[in-house]
């Protein structure tokens, strides 16, 4: 009896061993197999993301919007005549209408020269026909804040025409204040009728 026991248990024994060895073998097994897709997963989103961010080209680039350079008639600071501003600004369609506005805005701060267009006054409509007669529109501010006298109305007239003769499709003027046409603006100058462009009020600083 005692040596059929013992069989026994070296018979359990052994399959103890086996199955421990087995199990050892296996786990080795899904252990390589686990590192092996490991290696097969792609990279994580995030990490790509960061890549992408690396080498990303700069949010600041240049708009490629093209510029032109215009003139713009302005007061001396005596008052005595007109003198000539060149100003960059962005070259559009309408850019005798842009011209104008920029008439209106006034001269360089650090220009010293004096603006010719009365505070408030708006640009309401400019239209250029092709035989070069330009109509210009004015709100009634041109008329009601003209500080007056003679040589500051002329200067407000020339500035007007001689910065839109400057384009070669205008050759005359005509200015209106609220779509109708005015005799003067301050009681000196006659804009009834075109007027052609004055090189004599032009004077250099």
């Amino acid at each position: 009896m005692r040596a059929g026991k013992r069989k026994i248990l070296s018979g359990m024994l052994i399959m103890m061993l086996f199955a421990a060895l087995l199990a050892v073998t296996s786990g080795c097994s899904i252990l390589d197999n686990l590192l092996s897709m490991e290696d097969r997963l792609p990279e994580p989103e995030v990490q790509k993301e960061r890549a992408d961010v690396d080498v990303a080209t700069p949010d600041i680039q240049m708009s490629g919007e093209e510029m032109v350079d215009i003139v713009l008639y302005f007061s001396d600071p005596e008052g005595r005549g007109l003198v000539a501003e060149t100003r960059t600004i962005p070259k559009v369609e309408g850019i005798a209408r842009a011209t104008v506005q920029e008439l209106i805005l006034g001269p360089d701060v650090e220009s010293g020269l004096r603006p010719t267009i009365p505070p408030g006054t708006v640009l309401r409509d400019i239209n250029i026909r092709p035989d070069g007669l330009c109509r210009v529109d004015f709100s009634r501010e041109l008329i009601n804040n003209h500080p007056g006298g003679s040589l500051e109305e002329q200067l407000t007239v020339y500035s007007i025409v001689n910065t839109l003769t400057q384009f070669p499709t205008v050759e005359r003027v005509e200015i209106l204040v609220e779509g109708r046409y005015v005799d003067t603006i301050a009681g000196h100058v006659d804009v009834s009728e075109a007027m052609a462009r004055n090189d004599g009020i032009i004077i250099s600083q």
